[in-house]
C-alpha cells in the first residue's frame, strides 16, 4: 500500500498500517483518490470510481527490474497496492476481488502511462515502453468499501465469461483499432471508454 507523499500524488512509499478505502464519485468533481488520505494531483485523467484504486504486482515490478537492470522499490509506479501472488498480467476485466478484511475491489483497465510517470522514472522513451509491455497493473472500482491491511489474502471469487483481461484490453485499445468491437464484450470497462470505443467504431463505419 502507498500513501502520497508528493504533490503529483505519484511519490509513494509503503505503509505498515491499515488504511480506510471507499469510492470517491466522480473523476473531476469527487474525492478523487479512493484511499482515504490520498492526492491525486491530475484529476482530468485520474481517480473517480472507475479509477479509484492503483495496483501493480511484484511480479511484474521484478520483470520491470530485470529489464531495466535496477532495483525498483515498492511504490516507485505510484500504485496503493502492491500485489503478490496474483497475476495481473492474466487478470480479467470485471473479475471480483475479495479481502480479508471484507474489501472487495473490481478490475476495470489498465494505466495510460504520462509525463508524470516518464518524469518519476528517468527512463528514455519510457512511456512507449510501458505502453507496449502491456504490464499496466490495473485500476480497480470499489464494490464494498472497506480496509485495506498489510499483507491481507486477496481472493478472486468471481471472473467474467467474457475473459478480456486487462492486459489484452490495454493492448487493443493503445495499439488495434481494428479489435475495438472486442473491448465492448466487457460490460465491466469504465463507462468513459466504452463510450469513446463506441463512437470510435461509429465513425470507422462506411
Amino acid at each position: 500500500m502507498g500513501k502520497d507523499t508528493g504533490s503529483t500524488g505519484i511519490h509513494k512509499q509503503p505503509v505498515d498500517h491499515p488504511v480506510q478505502v471507499r469510492p470517491p464519485g466522480p473523476k473531476r468533481t469527487g474525492l478523487h483518490s479512493g484511499i482515504v488520505g490520498d492526492h491525486i494531483g491530475d484529476t482530468h485523467h485520474h481517480g473517480g470510481n472507475d479509477q479509484a484504486v492503483y495496483a501493480y504486482g511484484e511480479e511484474d515490478y521484478a520483470w520491470w527490474s530485470a529489464s531495466l537492470g535496477r532495483p525498483l522499490p515498492p511504490g516507485l509506479f505510484g500504485e496503493n497496492l502492491t500485489t503478490s501472488g496474483l497475476d495481473l498480467f492474466g487478470t480479467v476485466v470485471g473479475e471480483v476481488w475479495e479481502f480479508g478484511s471484507g474489501l472487495i475491489l473490481q478490475p476495470t483497465f489498465g494505466r495510460i502511462p504520462c509525463l508524470t510517470f516518464q518524469n518519476r522514472m528517468n527512463e528514455p522513451g519510457w512511456i512507449k515502453r510501458f505502453a507496449d509491455s502491456n504490464r499496466t497493473g490495473t485500476y480497480l472500482r470499489i464494490l464494498t468499501p472497506g480496509t485495506l491491511v498489510p499483507g491481507d489474502r486477496i481472493t478472486v471469487t468471481s471472473r467474467p465469461a467474457h475473459g478480456l483481461t486487462i492486459s489484452e484490453a490495454f493492448d487493443i485499445y493503445m495499439h488495434d483499432a481494428t479489435r475495438f468491437a472486442r473491448l465492448l464484450e466487457a460490460p465491466e470497462l469504465p463507462a468513459g471508454l466504452r463510450d469513446d470505443v463506441s463512437q470510435r467504431l461509429t465513425r470507422r463505419r462506411p
